[in-house]
């Protein structure tokens, strides 16, 4: 599915959602070609913990959790250190304001994914 369809199809609600198919462009943004459904969350703290317990499970998989009353994913995928060292993806998506994602949650409606596998096998 397409995020327009789902938009409509689900309705002011929050999801967890897995990229099936992406890919990321020249300037470093996120498009998802092809979007399944995981799971409908009651709100975005739910939808959060869902997310983190989807991605501690399935590591290599692409999970996001967004509201769909956002008529774009605006996705922006950046390069990072990591504690234990070499490069970890964190994905992310680019807030005008440049809070962190748990901060807004509680005042709008947001996206947040990140993850530690390597982005070369895309």
């Amino acid at each position: 599915m397409q995020w327009a369809e789902i938009c409509q199809s689900y309705p002011d609600q929050w999801l967890i959602i897995e990229a099936l198919q992406a890919h990321t462009t020249a300037n470093n943004r996120r498009l998802l070609d092809k979007i399944a459904i995981i799971e409908r969350c009651q709100d975005g703290m739910a939808a959060m913990q869902s997310y983190r317990r989807m991605h501690l499970r399935y590591p290599t998989r692409e999970f996001y959790f967004a509201h769909t009353s956002r008529k774009k994913l605006d996705i922006h995928e950046r390069q990072w250190a990591g504690i234990r060292g070499g490069w970890n993806t964190l994905t992310s998506m680019i807030l005008p304001n440049m809070c962190y994602a748990a901060t807004l949650l509680r005042q709008s409606k947001v996206l947040f994914h990140s993850s530690h596998e390597e982005r070369s096998a895309l």
